[in-house]
């Protein structure tokens, strides 16, 4: 098994892009799920900085954030390669892989997921369109963002399907409708088909119930404030 691990939670979208790297790759490994309301040794041990999921370890060195993580599995398993081989393509990949991190996930699905009705939920509704019109953009006419096979880019964007679903029943909203992202609508269907990808999802329900729970909590602590 090369000492491979993997620290991570069942409904993180970050920790399932790595298994399914590891699963491409044919790369076996221990899975360590971690319970982040009760932070285990094992994960104040290998990521003290930010003491979040997911972490990789390969032969006792411990790598954070899953966006360097992927990079680091295509680095050092060769098979099934993940980035493209031109350096220009290779930038590409990671430009858009960031922006969605960062625009479609943190401060667009799940803003517009966690803002109470009125002006704030629209805006944040509003800019998640935005970037996902983006990405809409980059996906017309292909099988998949990193061509005929599945690559990088559609690793790091693959928690679309599953999880901006369960984000939109949580939020009672709808973001990614087929008829204004045809494209990425049908990439993402027949991505989470897909056996390997599929075996890695956590049941639909189980993540709505995490979601709801956590923006009760959010919710709790907004109005606790004085």
């Amino acid at each position: 098994m090369e000492g491979v691990k993997l620290v991570a939670t069942t409904q993180s979208l970050f920790c399932t892009r790595i298994e399914w790297a590891l699963k491409l790759k044919g790369v076996e490994y221990e899975y360590i799920e971690e319970d982040l309301r009760n932070k285990s040794p094992i994960l104040l041990k290998y990521n003290p900085v930010h003491k979040k999921v997911p972490v990789f370890v390969h032969d006792d060195r411990a790598i954070a954030e899953s966006l360097v993580i992927l990079e680091y599995i295509d680095e050092t398993w060769k098979e099934h390669p993940l980035l493209p081989q031109d350096s220009y393509d290779r930038a590409i990949a990671r430009f858009w892989a960031k922006f969605a991190d960062e625009k479609v996930v943190v401060f667009g699905a799940w803003r517009a997921c966690t803002a109470a009705e009125g002006e704030e939920k629209e805006k944040a509704i509003e800019s998640a369109l935005e970037s996902l019109a983006y990405l809409e953009k980059q996906i017309e006419g292909k099988k998949f963002f990193g061509g005929e096979e599945i690559g990088y880019l559609d690793l790091a964007l693959g928690w679309i399907p599953h999880w901006l679903n369960t984000m939109e029943e949580a939020g009672g909203m709808k973001l990614l409708e087929a008829e204004r992202f045809p494209s990425l609508h049908e990439w993402g269907q027949n991505f989470i088909q897909i056996p390997l990808i599929k075996e890695c999802l956590p049941p639909r329900e189980k993540l709505v119930n995490y979601l709801n729970a956590s923006l009760t909590y959010m919710r709790s602590l907004s109005a606790n404030k004085p």
